[in-house]
C-alpha cells in the first residue's frame, strides 16, 4: 500500500543475541524468532501496523521489518497498556513487552500477551500516516515508494527478488565468473540518441543515465574472461517513473 508524510524515526537494528535492554530483563528478539520463545516473556521493537477493537480488548498488529505479530491486551488486566495503545495512529515506533503464546489464528501462529509498551515516537494525529489500509491507486502508491514497500506483499516481493539474485550470484560464481559494476552515469550519449534521461549532478551538472553498457563489457571482458557486469542500461519507455 503506499514524500513527506509522518515518518517513524528508524529503530535500532535487532541484536539477535538476545540483547537486553537495560532496565528491562525480557530479551530482545525479532518477529521471526518469535515461536522459539513460546511460553517467555520477550521484548520486540518495531512499528504498529494496524489494530482491532472488541470490547475491552486491543488487538494490535506489529512489525519490524522480519515479519508481522499479533497482540493482545485487556483494559482490566493491563491497564496502562491498554491506554497508551487506545488510539496509537498507524505506523508509530513502541517497545513492547509480553508473553508469546500460541495462537493459530493470528500471523505467524502465536501472538504476544502484551505487559508493557513504550511509544518511542507517535505520529501526529494531524498529519496522519498516508498508506491506510484500503486501496490506494498505483500513481499514489509510486509517489509514496518509500513507504509502499514497508507493507507485507511489497517487502516480501524484495525477498524474493533477493533470493533470485543471490541464487543467480552463487551459480555464476561457481562457473568461475567474476561480478563487475559499470557506471551508470554518463557524462554525454554515446551513441548519437537524443532520447536520454537526464538527471542533475554534481554542482548543477548534467549527467545521463548510461545507455552503453556494452562499451564497458568489451573492455571487461579483455581484463577478465568469464564476468557479469552489474549495471543500467537505460532505454526510452512511455513511463513517468521508475519503480525501485
Amino acid at each position: 500500500m503506499g514524500l513527506e508524510a509522518p515518518r517513524s524515526d528508524p529503530m535500532p537494528p535487532h541484536d539477535e543475541s538476545m540483547s537486553r535492554r537495560p532496565h528491562e530483563s525480557a530479551p530482545i528478539i525479532s518477529i521471526e524468532r518469535a515461536a522459539e520463545h513460546l511460553g517467555q516473556v520477550v521484548t520486540i521493537r518495531g512499528w504498529l501496523y494496524n489494530m482491532r477493537e472488541s470490547g475491552k480488548l486491543l488487538f494490535p498488529i506489529f512489525r519490524d521489518g522480519t515479519g508481522v505479530m499479533q497482540g493482545v491486551v485487556s483494559l482490566k488486566e493491563q491497564p496502562e497498556a491498554f491506554g497508551a495503545l487506545k488510539g496509537l495512529p498507524q505506523e508509530s515506533s513502541v517497545v513492547v513487552t509480553g508473553k508469546v503464546t500460541v495462537e493459530d489464528r493470528a500471523p505467524g501462529g502465536s501472538e504476544i500477551h502484551i505487559s508493557g509498551i513504550e511509544v518511542i515516537q507517535r505520529v501526529a494525529d494531524t498529519d496522519p500516516y498516508p498508506i491506510q489500509l484500503k486501496e490506494h491507486g498505483i500513481d499514489f502508491l509510486l509517489d509514496q515508494r518509500h513507504l509502499w514497500i514497508r507493507t507485507p506483499r511489497q517487502a516480501s516481493i524484495l525477498r524474493i527478488r533477493a533470493e533470485v539474485v543471490h541464487a543467480a550470484r552463487n551459480y555464476m560464481d561457481d562457473l568461475g565468473y567474476t561480478l563487475t559494476d559499470a557506471p551508470i552515469f554518463t557524462p554525454a550519449a554515446c551513441e548519437g540518441t537524443s532520447t536520454l534521461f537526464e538527471v542533475n549532478y554534481i554542482d548543477d551538472q548534467k549527467a545521463y543515465l548510461t545507455q552503453s553498457g556494452q562499451l564497458y563489457v568489451e573492455a571487461t571482458a579483455a581484463a577478465l574472461g568469464r564476468y557479469i557486469r552489474s549495471g543500467l542500461r537505460s532505454a526510452q519507455r512511455n513511463r513517468r517513473r521508475v519503480a525501485i
